[in-house]
């Protein structure tokens, strides 16, 4: 006979009420039990929304009003499951005391999507690297790598090699703002010198000055360019479909920026490590430079540089951070996080919408109806 599955833990409302009162953020959907406390500066609504409702049910709030969360959403949760409550399923724990309140009851459609996570039955074997374990997914992956999960992942064996893989948010500014700097100033003294000329044709015939005075507008235009570049290699290199049959495309898809959907909390993994970085950096540098005049490439690409920068400080902290209600961050927080959960494959700005908006990639709007 198969061994009988381990029974859940049970708390009764005293205990939650203890854990509650030490600072903890505990919720319940009928009598099962999640501790937040973990959760509560990722969720997109912020912080405070998640306090407010400790020790309460928040059936009806995965259903909405504001919006009915996802699938997904709903299988983050399950992360958190640890016991159920004892006594009444229709209790409310609020001061030490259970007290009846009346709840919607769990939506019947998503009850078989309520159980405890089953690492070990998942389709890799979290206990190895898991980088060569993906491609062999074949069309279970598209499905797999677009269902998040809380916790760390390994990519190689080699503890230096893994290494290069991770890096904290403030190794970006630290390693590139210097660089960002020294080619600024170098380039504006090189524009001050007034020998600069940007040919419009393929002969020398016809050319113009480029004065320092156009230094901010081509450090702007860089800044411009960048976020294109940003959409465009976040919709059509990161959200590509890798073929169901072709291992590699599925592991070079997964190193790119499928680990990121599937862990996108991991915080050793929200910026580009400075190593691979340097790579996709001086790509760009070399065509601006084959492209223009040195002092003209080389201010576009310094302003193009910050933008990378702002770019993945705004990603860490869309994910990290706790913006004001109603703020520009805030609804880009909110944005961005359904991204993830919900809309993998549109909403692909990252610091704005201009260019999903630009280009028809914007959300659907979600009708503020709780049926929806």
């Amino acid at each position: 006979m198969a061994p009988a599955p381990p029974r859940a833990a049970s708390f009764s409302a005293a205990e939650v009420q203890r854990r509650l009162a030490a600072g903890d953020c505990w919720v319940r959907c009928g009598a099962r039990l999640y501790d937040l406390t973990g959760f509560v500066r990722h969720h997109p609504g912020g912080e405070q929304l998640l306090r407010a409702r400790a020790g309460q049910d928040v059936s009806a709030d995965l259903d909405g009003p504001p919006h009915r969360h996802s699938a997904n959403a709903r299988r983050w949760l399950e992360q958190y499951y640890v016991g159920d409550l004892l006594g009444d399923p229709q209790a409310s724990v609020e001061n030490g005391a259970v007290t009846s309140v009346n709840t919607q009851e769990t939506d019947p459609t998503m009850e078989p999507k309520l159980k405890v996570v089953d690492w070990d039955k998942d389709l890799v074997d979290w206990r190895k690297p898991i980088l060569w374990q993906v491609g062999h997914l074949g069309e279970k992956y598209d499905e797999w790598v677009h269902q998040p999960v809380t916790r760390p992942i390994r990519l190689f064996h080699s503890d230096f090699i893994e290494s290069l893989t991770k890096t904290v948010w403030y190794s970006v500014p630290i390693v590139w703002m210097p660089l960002i700097l020294y080619l600024s100033w170098s380039y504006y003294r090189t524009l001050a010198q007034g020998n600069v000329r940007l040919f419009t044709s393929f002969t020398t015939e016809y050319s113009v000055a480029m004065p320092e005075s156009v230094f901010p507008g081509l450090f702007v235009l860089g800044l411009f360019l960048w976020s294109l570049v940003e959409y465009v290699l976040h919709r059509f290199l990161f959200h590509m479909k890798p073929p169901s049959n072709s291992y590699y495309l599925i592991t070079l898809h997964f190193v790119l920026h499928g680990q990121h959907h599937k862990a996108p909390f991991d915080e050793s993994r929200l910026v580009f490590p400075p190593v691979p970085a340097s790579l996709m950096i001086a790509f760009f540098y070399m065509v601006l430079r084959l492209l223009l005049p040195e002092a003209v490439g080389g201010t576009v690409f310094a302003g193009g540089l910050l933008g990378y920068v702002l770019y993945d400080m705004t990603h860490y902290y869309l994910h990290f951070g706790s913006p004001h209600k109603g703020s520009y961050l805030y609804k880009m927080k909110a944005h961005h996080v359904k991204h993830h959960f919900a809309h993998q494959k549109s909403g692909f700005g990252i610091s704005s919408k201009f260019w999903d908006y630009f280009f028809h990639t914007l959300m659907p709007e979600e009708p503020h109806s709780k049926m929806q």
